[in-house]
């Protein structure tokens, strides 16, 4: 198995592990792909990766549906997509994506959670080339040879495909495959079971107990903020 094999199976357990803020995280995701594609999941294809997701968290239709209605009001925030960049301690790489309606407030706290478990924040640039941005799908498994599917998704620029017991069938490929694939699946008629994006650390790092638990002080703190929807790292799981 590869690397995203391996990063998957490091981060299931951590991911969405509060359905409070999966719900919040998928809620914007529903404002930004409204506001940037419309409110109709048939024409806006970044809509319907998420609705698909909101299924997949066991999200409450009517949550998704007042979500949709909510990014349609023009008095709704805006939300940006924000990228910041770091180091715990021990060297390690931090990568935080953010959705937020005040920048200025996201980086003052994203700023404190460093200062105070002794990071040190960077500038724009400075760990993201450390990490590959790639796009994820996970369909069911029923009916499928997967090495078959990924003789045939190759030309669609997927690069790694595996069973999961409990996800069913996963693929990744780099961050810009993604609307080719989405298409391809959809055209095949397969269910998209949920889909997204992910930052693979291309190295990581091995630590001491006592490290990892440094570490892990200031990654709750930046995952316990609202704005904060995803948090990357190169410590060694």
């Amino acid at each position: 198995m590869g690397r995203a094999f391996e990063f998957r199976k490091g981060r299931k357990m951590k991911r969405w592990a509060a359905m409070a803020k999966a719900f919040t995280r998928i809620g914007k995701d529903i404002v930004m792909a409204v506001k940037e594609g419309g409110p109709n999941p048939e024409a806006n294809s970044r809509l319907r990766a998420v609705m698909q997701n909101a299924k997949a968290a066991n999200m409450p239709k009517e949550n998704v549906e007042r979500a949709i209605k909510k990014a349609t009001d023009k008095d709704t925030a805006n939300y940006k997509e924000v990228l910041f960049e770091g180091y715990a301690p021990h060297g390690i790489a931090i990568l935080i994506e953010t959705a937020t309606d005040n920048n200025n407030r996201t980086v003052a706290n994203i700023r404190s959670y460093f200062n105070k478990c002794n990071g040190t924040m960077g500038t724009q640039g400075s760990v993201e080339f450390m990490f590959d941005h790639t796009c994820n799908f996970r369909i069911p498994a029923a009916g499928q040879d997967v090495e078959e599917l990924e003789l045939e998704m190759i030309d669609f620029g997927v690069e790694e495909i595996f069973a999961d017991d409990e996800d069913g069938i996963v693929m990744y490929a780099p961050f810009e495959s993604f609307g080719a694939i989405q298409k391809e699946l959809e055209s095949r008629g397969l269910e998209i079971l949920s889909s997204g994006f992910e930052r693979i650390p291309q190295i990581t790092k091995e630590l001491t107990e006592a490290q990892v638990a440094d570490v892990e002080k200031l990654l709750e703190k930046i995952e316990e903020d609202d704005d904060v929807m995803n948090v990357y790292h190169t410590m060694q799981e």
